[in-house]
């Protein structure tokens, strides 16, 4: 699988240039190719994953191979000004996921369920090298899915830049924890335990509703494992729930991949989407709540373009947000 290096002028094509204004897409930073890399200071590398196939091999349907492109065209015409450090980000490109769409548009379940694993495990292997390569270089990824099912290859590649397990935030209404089957967007993190890339795993804002009696046991079964459930927080307050999201980065020492699933924001277009759920603001405030942790990395996935939700701009809050690290 390829990956595609998006130039200047591919980044022009987003951007709306105004007299007197300065966006994003005029002064990010681009690479020729990815050995410069090793060249750059830039501390955020941003990268998409466009497919959805992950989430159709979880019996689901998604339009979030989309929303790459949606993202670009608003993160590009953010303004560059003193709350905004483009100099601090590097746009890298997007896989080039193209021939395994293809070859999953006719694809059925159950009877080609293997099959469908068989593609995601192509994506598996070449995101995790990426990301791999990125954090041996002192840098912080941040990935626009796409699936869930990126989760795994992102934390296998962390971990084995670092050579450690790793601990993972997951702001979800599911554990994405089923069983070992074929790859698919409902197992990359019980995928990364059983091959030791996971340590700590907290969910928050689980749902009560669509997690199962065996995962549910299992989570309470195991003391590197905790949940906090939507429905013990949705009366608070977003001070007070940002509470209960601090205790949970202290059960993981403060050290841990960020993975935002859209699925658990309210409204938010999603395969799972959901009439209740965390707000923009709680999302938006628990990402600026991580920014004095060590955060590995970003990932954020199972979004999808919509005619009456602006889903690049909720992304692009996001990642504005979350590039502010340590800046006010």
């Amino acid at each position: 699988m390829t990956f595609n290096i998006l130039t200047p002028q591919q980044l022009n094509k987003f951007t709306k240039v105004r007299s007197g204004e300065v966006k994003f897409g005029e002064s990010i930073t681009c690479l020729n190719s990815l050995e410069e890399l090793n060249k750059r200071d830039e501390e955020f590398v941003i990268l998409g994953i466009p497919e959805n196939i992950g989430i159709r091999a979880n019996y689901g349907a998604s339009n979030a191979h989309l929303m790459w492109k949606e993202f670009l065209k608003a993160f590009l015409n953010i303004q560059s000004n003193s709350y905004n450090h483009p100099e601090d980000v590097i746009i890298l490109g997007e896989f080039d996921t193209s021939r395994q769409q293809e070859r999953a548009l006719n694809l059925e379940l159950p009877q080609q369920a293997e099959v469908f694993g068989d593609l995601v495990q192509e994506l598996d292997e070449a995101v995790s090298k990426l990301i791999q390569q990125i954090v041996s270089l002192g840098k912080t990824p941040i990935v626009i899915g796409g699936g869930h099912n990126n989760a795994y290859p992102i934390i296998k590649g962390v971990s084995r830049a670092l050579d450690q397990k790793i601990n993972v935030l997951n702001i979800d209404a599911h554990t994405d924890y089923r069983d070992l089957e074929h790859r698919h967007s409902g197992n990359g993190f019980s995928y990364a335990r059983a091959h030791q890339f996971l340590d700590k795993y907290a969910v928050f804002g689980l749902h009560k509703n669509y997690t199962s009696d065996d995962i549910f046991q299992e989570f309470e079964g195991d003391k590197k494992m905790k949940f906090d459930l939507f429905e013990n927080l949705v009366h608070l307050t977003t001070l007070d729930k940002t509470v209960h999201f601090k205790s949970m980065m202290n059960f993981l020492d403060n050290k841990f991949g960020l993975e935002l699933d859209c699925d658990a924001i309210e409204n938010f277009p999603t395969s799972a989407s959901t009439p209740s759920g965390f707000s923009m603001a709680d999302i938006r405030t628990f990402i600026k709540v991580t920014r004095n942790s060590e955060s590995k990395y970003l990932h954020i996935c199972e979004a999808q373009p919509s005619n009456y939700f602006n889903s690049g701009k909720a992304l692009a809050y996001f990642v504005s947000d979350y590039i502010r690290k340590n800046k006010s």
